[in-house]
């Protein structure tokens, strides 16, 4: 199959609870970018709940892609191909764009394929950053994944570290639910935590006991649970202002989460010395953790790479940039093409769970 120089791709994202359609030029070039996000219809449950997610998907996807579409100033006719999230993800939330971007996509005669929700994160810094150079570093982290990646060359992925219970996302939620912060626990956090001393409280940082270089939250928060209750720190009420037991706890929490990311981050980067540190997901937002990756970043020599805030949590600009990378190689997806919550970012392409003891990872 010939090469082709230049694509309009339509990305599609519907992997847990945002609902979002792009159309990219040329792999770098966002001409639109729509989201929907359900976080208010989530928030009174303190998270994602995945029958409803996928009933708002249902609901948005057709709308988002229309104003996707009329934004970019061009229409479904001029669209070359289009890139759709098949997993990792919630299963029912991933059915409906998987299944309306095949409708789509053969209705129309064009190209599809599927892309890796991770690789996406790993291509959501290429439109605001020069070129990314390899060898390059990934850490990925989200309110479901956080991984640390080595990739060798474009196309080729390592997992060097990845958490071993909850994803920092994840921590920062349930904290928050703890303080009687509300969801999504992030921003929360991130904002009250300004306004305390990180070096309150020394929560400790996890080490895994069989020696490898991976992440884990679980005994963070057991700390954080552990404190409140020796300290009768109680759950503040809505609207109330936090006071300063809270502010410190935010602080010391978030403060150490950002340490134990960047500690292995550190400590592989200085064993595989790439050329370039990418920091992407919904966390990357955090303004202590980009300030810290920048402090690492300089020592190590090497430049670091954020998306934008609107490009780090989940969006279908990213996936159109990684769907027009294979598209480009002249990769394709069939009818068969389906939503897997297992798949994993491997050398060379995604590819289905397997099952068996000598399976290294799962993202």
């Amino acid at each position: 199959m010939p090469r082709i120089e230049t694509m309009l791709v339509l990305g599609i994202e519907s992997s847990c609870d945002e609902t979002a359609a792009a159309v990219v030029d040329n792999g770098r070039k966002i001409l639109s970018s729509v989201i929907s996000s359900q976080i208010e219809i989530h928030r009174e449950w303190g998270g994602v709940v995945p029958e409803i997610a996928s009933r708002e998907h249902l609901l948005k996807i057709d709308p988002v892609v229309s104003e996707a579409l009329d934004r970019s100033g061009v229409s479904i006719q001029d669209i070359d191909a289009i890139a759709v999230t098949n997993g990792p993800g919630l299963v029912g939330s991933l059915l409906v764009g998987v299944n309306y971007a095949k409708a789509l996509a053969l209705g129309l005669g064009i190209p599809f394929i599927g892309v890796n929700h991770i690789e996406g994160h790993f291509f959501s810094v290429v439109f605001e950053n020069p070129p990314i150079e390899y060898p390059a570093m990934a850490l990925i982290v989200s309110g479901g994944h956080t991984n640390l990646f080595f990739a060798p060359e474009a196309g080729k992925y390592e997992l060097l570290s990845r958490t071993r219970d909850d994803a920092a996302g994840e921590a920062f939620d349930k904290v928050a639910k703890m303080l009687g912060l509300g969801y999504p626990g992030g921003p929360v956090i991130e904002k009250i935590a300004k306004q305390g001393d990180p070096k309150a409280i020394r929560f400790p940082i996890a080490k895994i006991s069989d020696g490898t270089p991976d992440f884990s939250f679980s005994g963070l928060k057991t700390a954080v649970v552990n404190y409140l209750r020796e300290n009768e720190i109680e759950p503040i009420s809505a609207g109330e202002e936090p006071g300063k037991d809270v502010r410190d706890v935010c602080a010391s929490f978030q403060d150490t989460v950002v340490r134990t990311l960047l500690k292995n981050t550190s400590k592989l980067a200085k064993e595989r010395k790439p050329r370039v540190l990418i920091v992407a997901g919904g966390v990357a937002c955090n303004e202590a953790l980009r300030t810290a990756s920048m402090r690492l970043g300089e020592k190590l020599g090497i430049p670091v790479y954020f998306p934008s805030r609107h490009l780090s949590t989940d969006n279908a600009a990213m996936i159109a940039a990684a769907g027009h990378f294979h598209l480009m190689r002249g990769e394709r997806s069939d009818a068969g093409l389906k939503a897997d919550v297992g798949i994993r970012l491997q050398n060379h392409r995604i590819s289905p769970e397997r099952s068996g003891k000598n399976l290294p990872y799962k993202v």
